[in-house]
């Protein structure tokens, strides 16, 4: 793979990232579980999984695959497609985000507590699957994000902890 496809790849999945990142900086209010437990008992998503966090981050995303059109149109085709694939990777992010949480809480992990592997690859597969439809990404493309991804979350967890954005680096 060259490196501009390489390139064009994480473009690509931008608003993905852009979305995962977003709920530490906008977050908080209203759980989206209301408090509500599963029949295990414990709570559905936990109190780190808002309502203001997922459509902030959902808005930001899609904000982001607005403004990538804007810079390059010609990836995207037109308007229409840009905010569409740029919808379905953030909202997308963040559904696997909180499939993710309820498989950490059914796994009894305390909020905060990292789940190697799911953390940093369960909203990226999300948001691919979501986005198939309108512009998949190709295999070698693909299989270059998924390598690179837990990197970058890794690298932007540790950078938002040391912002104090984070209570926790990973």
């Amino acid at each position: 793979m060259s490196l501009s496809s390489f390139l064009w790849a994480l473009w690509y999945v931008l608003p993905a990232y852009v979305a995962n990142g977003t709920p530490v900086l906008v977050g908080g209010g209203r759980p989206i579980d209301g408090g509500r437990t599963w029949r295990d008992g414990r709570r559905l998503l936990g109190d780190g999984k808002t309502w203001r966090g997922f459509i902030g981050g959902v808005a930001f995303g899609t904000l982001t695959g607005v403004i990538q059109y804007f810079i390059t149109p010609d990836f995207y085709g037109d308007l229409k497609t840009a905010v569409l694939l740029a919808f379905l990777l953030s909202f997308g992010a963040l559904v696997g985000d909180l499939v993710g949480s309820f498989l950490k809480r059914r796994a009894n992990l305390p909020r905060g507590a990292p789940a190697i592997g799911l953390d940093q690859l369960g909203f990226l597969l999300s948001a691919l699957a979501f986005a198939y439809p309108v512009k998949p990404l190709r295999g070698d493309q693909m299989l270059m994000v998924l390598i690179i991804t837990p990197f970058i979350h890794w690298g932007a967890n540790y950078f938002a902890y040391r912002m104090g954005w984070k209570s926790v680096p990973w």
